[in-house]
């Protein structure tokens, strides 16, 4: 990770990391980067529902506009949108104005090659190194500025094009939705509809402070109650732009990113549709996930957390199916990054072909117990080399005796330790975790 950018664009809460002053040099030194090699550059910019994304895309778009960048504003839309559109309208780049499932207060600025996918390193280090040096880059003037054009067509592009990755429509097929307040609020009721099915919803009234607050995929327990009061069939939790999917089955039961990923996965497998039979997760996928492939000869591959490194190692090997146990999954043959309501639609379509209900579906995958605790640390890289945390996961790892696993890393986008644990029951993970946690805090603990 950069000086500014974290594995998923820059990041920080709104007007006091992420200012105006930032945004407007982050458009200046990723325009150039993106398209001084375009004779006529043009670049998408699209944001989710947080009260400072139009602030932050006035900044931005003043600063492409300074390069000689024509921008198309899209308005609200999905970070999935913005990399589909991108690719599909052959735009130089796009720029997507999100901090994803983060509280309102956080914001973040996200970049798209031309090809829809998320900047190389090298790129981001570019754009970073002329952000933080003297600002020598041109500064046209008269008619040689940039332009901005508003383009809220797009939303219905990427809306048509998600429902023509299913065949037929989902008529009698009972859906409730949490769309975290945020991108998907209008995007998901409209899609859903033009396939015929019944549709309960939540979550779906934005007002520029509500986006993720006590709804959406990392709060799904309020759409298991509402899938168990409708009698829905299925639900779907998105975040803030909708680039996660967490479902929950007719029964009230949430189904996370790894059970998702393996019904899609043996599913595929079976109409032949999996390239290499391989699927690609990230370490925190749970272990029931991978036993579970490999009974059904499905190959895994592992990469570290963060849906960019899934996704190179999914274009390195020709693989077309990947994700996150958080909801990130990725259809490569469809988009180009994570996408919830694509992944909705696909697990519906799943349920729909198979003739069983979700709760059947994912329950052939055994999950083994996990307990999962974010430390809010003052310096979050530092856990790496603390002696004491060192100690503490040896003596653990000693325990289980290879029944079960620790993971402990830095985030990537916060100021957080993540203490995973898996163990072979809830009682040894509860104690497991607790015991690294309680080190941590003391050692590292804000």
């Amino acid at each position: 990770m950069g000086k500014y950018f974290g594995t998923d664009g820059v990041r920080g809460v709104a007007n006091t990391e992420l200012t105006p002053e930032l945004a407007f040099k982050l458009g200046r030194a990723g325009g150039y980067v993106l398209t001084k090699e375009a004779s006529q550059p043009k670049v998408l910019i699209g944001r989710d529902t947080r009260i400072s994304g139009e602030m932050l895309e006035a900044a931005l778009v003043s600063g492409l506009i300074s390069i000689g960048v024509e921008v198309m504003r899209i308005g609200v839309i999905s970070t999935p949108g913005v990399a589909f559109l991108t690719k599909q309208l052959s735009a130089t780049a796009g720029v997507m104005i999100s901090a994803s499932h983060n509280p309102v207060e956080d914001n973040g600025i996200k970049f798209f090659g031309s090809d829809g996918f998320k900047l190389r390193d090298a790129q981001e280090a570019e754009i970073e190194s002329l952000i933080d040096g003297e600002d020598t880059m041109p500064r046209p003037i008269g008619s040689a500025l940039g332009q901005i054009n508003d383009y809220f067509e797009g939303a219905q592009k990427y809306m048509q094009f998600l429902k023509q990755t299913v065949e037929g429509d989902f008529e009698g097929i009972h859906v409730a939705i949490d769309c975290a307040n945020g991108s998907a609020s209008s995007l998901a009721t409209h899609v859903l509809a033009d396939l015929e099915a019944d549709i309960s919803s939540m979550g779906a009234s934005p007002d520029g402070t509500n986006i993720n607050n006590c709804c959406g995929s990392t709060h799904p327990e309020g759409l298991a109650k509402l899938v168990v009061e409708k009698e829905a069939d299925i639900g779907l939790a998105f975040d803030g732009d909708a680039d996660r999917l967490i479902a929950v089955d007719e029964k009230g039961n949430i189904v996370d990113g790894d059970q998702i990923m393996y019904i899609v996965a043996k599913y595929f497998s079976e109409q032949g549709k999996l390239n290499n039979n391989t699927v690609v997760a990230t370490v925190m996928s749970n272990l029931g996930f991978h036993k579970g492939l490999e009974a059904k000869g499905i190959q895994t591959k592992q990469t570290a957390v963060g849906d960019r490194y899934v996704m190179e190692e999914m274009r390195n090997g020709n693989y077309n199916l990947g994700g996150e146990q958080s909801g990130h999954i990725i259809f490569l043959e469809h988009n180009t990054t994570g996408d919830g309501l694509l992944s909705g639609v696909q697990l519906i379509q799943i349920m729909k072909q198979s003739g069983k209900p979700l709760s059947e579906l994912a329950g052939e995958m055994e999950t083994f117990p996990q307990c999962l605790i974010n430390v809010r640390v003052t310096d979050r890289d530092a856990v790496k080399e603390n002696d004491k945390v060192k100690a503490v996961i040896a003596e653990v790892e000693e325990e289980m005796a290879g029944e079960g696993r620790v993971l402990v890393r830095p985030s990537g986008t916060e100021p957080l330790v993540r203490v995973m644990v898996e163990a072979k029951t809830d009682e040894l993970c509860e104690t497991y975790v607790n015991r690294i946690v309680d080190v941590v805090k003391v050692e590292l603990g804000a």
